[in-house]
Protein backbone atom coordinates (compact mmCIF):
# COMPACT_ATOMS: atom_id res chain seq x y z
CA UNK A 1 0.00 0.00 0.00
CA UNK A 2 1.28 3.48 -0.87
CA UNK A 3 2.61 5.25 2.21
CA UNK A 4 0.93 8.64 1.90
CA UNK A 5 -1.25 10.70 4.21
CA UNK A 6 -4.00 10.88 1.55
CA UNK A 7 -4.26 7.09 1.37
CA UNK A 8 -4.14 7.02 5.19
CA UNK A 9 -7.23 9.26 5.21
CA UNK A 10 -8.98 6.97 2.71
CA UNK A 11 -8.19 3.93 4.86
CA UNK A 12 -9.49 5.72 7.97
CA UNK A 13 -12.78 6.54 6.25
CA UNK A 14 -13.20 2.96 5.01
CA UNK A 15 -12.69 1.70 8.57
CA UNK A 16 -15.26 4.22 9.80
CA UNK A 17 -17.84 3.03 7.29
CA UNK A 18 -17.26 -0.59 8.21
CA UNK A 19 -17.67 0.28 11.89
CA UNK A 20 -20.94 2.08 11.04
CA UNK A 21 -22.11 -1.12 9.22
CA UNK A 22 -22.45 0.65 5.88
CA UNK A 23 -22.09 -1.36 2.68
CA UNK A 24 -19.74 -0.30 -0.11
CA UNK A 25 -21.45 -0.22 -3.50
CA UNK A 26 -19.77 -2.49 -6.05
CA UNK A 27 -17.97 -0.83 -8.99
CA UNK A 28 -18.54 2.63 -7.50
CA UNK A 29 -15.01 3.34 -6.27
CA UNK A 30 -12.55 5.33 -8.38
CA UNK A 31 -9.09 6.79 -7.87
CA UNK A 32 -8.14 9.34 -10.52
CA UNK A 33 -5.27 11.70 -11.29
CA UNK A 34 -5.61 14.93 -13.26
CA UNK A 35 -2.51 14.94 -15.47
CA UNK A 36 -2.92 18.68 -16.15
CA UNK A 37 -3.38 20.08 -12.63
CA UNK A 38 -1.82 17.25 -10.62
CA UNK A 39 -4.92 16.88 -8.38
CA UNK A 40 -5.88 13.44 -7.06
CA UNK A 41 -9.53 12.41 -6.64
CA UNK A 42 -10.98 9.43 -4.79
CA UNK A 43 -14.68 8.60 -5.06
CA UNK A 44 -16.72 5.92 -3.34
CA UNK A 45 -20.34 5.11 -2.53
CA UNK A 46 -21.90 3.44 0.52
CA UNK A 47 -25.45 2.47 1.41
CA UNK A 48 -27.38 1.05 4.32
CA UNK A 49 -27.05 -2.71 4.82
CA UNK A 50 -29.56 -5.05 3.27
CA UNK A 51 -31.09 -2.59 0.78
CA UNK A 52 -29.98 -4.40 -2.34
CA UNK A 53 -28.49 -2.98 -5.52
CA UNK A 54 -29.14 -0.17 -6.05
CA UNK A 55 -30.17 0.91 -2.54
CA UNK A 56 -32.94 3.44 -1.89
CA UNK A 57 -30.57 5.75 -0.03
CA UNK A 58 -26.87 6.07 -0.74
CA UNK A 59 -23.95 8.36 0.08
CA UNK A 60 -21.47 9.38 -2.62
CA UNK A 61 -18.19 10.62 -1.10
CA UNK A 62 -15.46 12.49 -2.97
CA UNK A 63 -12.02 13.33 -1.60
CA UNK A 64 -9.87 15.77 -3.58
CA UNK A 65 -6.15 16.09 -2.89
CA UNK A 66 -5.18 19.32 -4.70
CA UNK A 67 -1.73 19.98 -6.08
CA UNK A 68 -1.04 22.66 -3.45
CA UNK A 69 -1.63 20.09 -0.69
CA UNK A 70 0.82 17.73 -2.37
CA UNK A 71 3.39 20.55 -2.58
CA UNK A 72 3.02 21.26 1.16
CA UNK A 73 3.22 17.55 1.98
CA UNK A 74 6.29 17.09 -0.21
CA UNK A 75 8.03 20.02 1.49
CA UNK A 76 7.51 18.35 4.85
CA UNK A 77 8.59 14.96 3.47
CA UNK A 78 11.78 16.32 1.88
CA UNK A 79 12.75 19.23 4.13
CA UNK A 80 10.99 18.26 7.39
CA UNK A 81 9.21 21.62 7.33
CA UNK A 82 5.48 22.21 7.45
CA UNK A 83 4.81 25.84 6.51
CA UNK A 84 1.18 25.19 5.50
CA UNK A 85 -1.10 22.33 6.51
CA UNK A 86 -2.24 20.17 3.59
CA UNK A 87 -5.99 19.76 3.24
CA UNK A 88 -8.50 17.40 1.66
CA UNK A 89 -11.51 18.86 -0.11
CA UNK A 90 -14.58 16.80 0.83
CA UNK A 91 -17.94 16.49 -0.89
CA UNK A 92 -20.72 14.22 0.41
CA UNK A 93 -23.84 13.72 -1.70
CA UNK A 94 -26.72 12.00 0.10
CA UNK A 95 -29.12 10.55 -2.47
CA UNK A 96 -32.62 9.09 -2.24
CA UNK A 97 -33.55 7.28 -5.44
CA UNK A 98 -36.11 4.94 -7.03
CA UNK A 99 -38.95 7.22 -5.91
CA UNK A 100 -42.42 6.87 -7.40
CA UNK A 101 -43.41 10.52 -6.84
CA UNK A 102 -41.78 13.97 -7.03
CA UNK A 103 -39.99 15.11 -3.89
CA UNK A 104 -41.02 18.09 -1.77
CA UNK A 105 -37.68 19.87 -1.40
CA UNK A 106 -38.82 21.71 1.74
CA UNK A 107 -39.46 18.41 3.51
CA UNK A 108 -35.89 17.31 2.81
CA UNK A 109 -34.43 20.70 3.79
CA UNK A 110 -36.35 20.58 7.07
CA UNK A 111 -35.01 17.10 7.89
CA UNK A 112 -31.37 17.78 7.02
CA UNK A 113 -29.09 19.96 9.19
CA UNK A 114 -27.49 23.08 7.72
CA UNK A 115 -24.09 21.82 8.87
CA UNK A 116 -22.49 18.42 9.02
CA UNK A 117 -19.98 17.11 11.54
CA UNK A 118 -16.80 18.94 12.46
CA UNK A 119 -13.62 17.67 10.80
CA UNK A 120 -10.36 19.14 11.98
CA UNK A 121 -12.18 22.04 13.56
CA UNK A 122 -14.22 22.94 10.44
CA UNK A 123 -17.82 21.88 9.89
CA UNK A 124 -19.19 20.58 6.63
CA UNK A 125 -21.68 23.01 5.11
CA UNK A 126 -24.91 22.15 3.30
CA UNK A 127 -24.35 23.24 -0.29
CA UNK A 128 -27.71 22.67 -1.97
CA UNK A 129 -30.40 20.25 -3.06
CA UNK A 130 -31.07 18.75 -6.48
CA UNK A 131 -34.20 16.95 -7.64
CA UNK A 132 -34.19 14.57 -10.59
CA UNK A 133 -36.74 12.86 -12.81
CA UNK A 134 -35.99 10.05 -15.26
CA UNK A 135 -38.57 9.41 -17.97
CA UNK A 136 -38.72 6.01 -19.68
CA UNK A 137 -38.22 5.84 -23.45
CA UNK A 138 -41.59 4.51 -24.60
CA UNK A 139 -40.34 4.31 -28.20
CA UNK A 140 -37.95 1.56 -27.13
CA UNK A 141 -40.23 -0.05 -24.56
CA UNK A 142 -43.97 0.75 -24.92
CA UNK A 143 -44.63 -0.98 -21.59
CA UNK A 144 -42.28 1.32 -19.66
CA UNK A 145 -44.79 3.77 -18.23
CA UNK A 146 -43.30 4.76 -14.88
CA UNK A 147 -41.09 7.78 -14.33
CA UNK A 148 -38.50 7.57 -11.57
CA UNK A 149 -37.62 10.40 -9.18
CA UNK A 150 -34.62 11.14 -6.99
CA UNK A 151 -33.29 13.83 -4.69
CA UNK A 152 -29.73 14.69 -3.67
CA UNK A 153 -28.49 16.94 -0.89
CA UNK A 154 -24.83 17.95 -0.80
CA UNK A 155 -22.40 18.82 1.99
CA UNK A 156 -18.95 20.29 1.35
CA UNK A 157 -15.95 21.20 3.42
CA UNK A 158 -12.19 21.40 3.76
CA UNK A 159 -10.37 19.04 6.12
CA UNK A 160 -7.03 20.49 7.18
CA UNK A 161 -4.72 17.73 8.29
CA UNK A 162 -3.38 18.07 11.82
CA UNK A 163 0.39 18.16 12.05
CA UNK A 164 0.50 15.03 14.21
CA UNK A 165 -1.45 13.11 11.52
CA UNK A 166 1.26 14.02 9.00
CA UNK A 167 4.37 13.67 11.13
CA UNK A 168 3.42 10.65 13.25
CA UNK A 169 2.14 7.64 11.32
CA UNK A 170 0.79 6.09 14.53
CA UNK A 171 -1.49 9.05 15.34
CA UNK A 172 -5.19 8.27 15.80
CA UNK A 173 -6.34 11.73 14.64
CA UNK A 174 -7.54 10.49 11.24
CA UNK A 175 -9.38 7.54 12.79
CA UNK A 176 -11.08 9.79 15.36
CA UNK A 177 -12.15 12.46 12.86
CA UNK A 178 -13.39 10.12 10.15
CA UNK A 179 -14.98 7.81 12.71
CA UNK A 180 -17.36 10.65 13.56
CA UNK A 181 -18.04 11.22 9.86
CA UNK A 182 -18.94 7.57 9.29
CA UNK A 183 -21.45 7.57 12.13
CA UNK A 184 -23.00 10.84 10.92
CA UNK A 185 -23.45 9.54 7.37
CA UNK A 186 -25.07 6.32 8.61
CA UNK A 187 -27.49 8.22 10.88
CA UNK A 188 -28.33 10.74 8.15
CA UNK A 189 -29.05 8.00 5.60
CA UNK A 190 -31.43 6.38 8.09
CA UNK A 191 -33.16 9.73 8.63
CA UNK A 192 -33.57 10.21 4.86
CA UNK A 193 -34.91 6.69 4.44
CA UNK A 194 -37.50 7.32 7.17
CA UNK A 195 -39.03 10.32 5.40
CA UNK A 196 -42.56 9.88 4.04
CA UNK A 197 -41.63 8.97 0.46
CA UNK A 198 -43.03 6.32 -1.86
CA UNK A 199 -40.52 4.01 -3.50
CA UNK A 200 -41.01 2.05 -6.70
CA UNK A 201 -41.54 -1.67 -6.34
CA UNK A 202 -38.41 -3.75 -6.74
CA UNK A 203 -37.93 -5.53 -10.06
Amino acid sequence: MLDHVFTDAIAALRDAFESALLERQPFEEHFQSDVISGDLTWETSYGLPGEGDPPHVVAHITFDWPAWSQAAYRQWYVDDELDARPAIEIEIVLRVQQLAEPVDAEVVFAAMPERGPSLGGEQLERAGLTTEVAHPDRHLDPLALTSEYAVEITYEGLYELAEEAIVDGTSTVLDDDFGALGGWIAATLVKLGDLDMTFLAAD
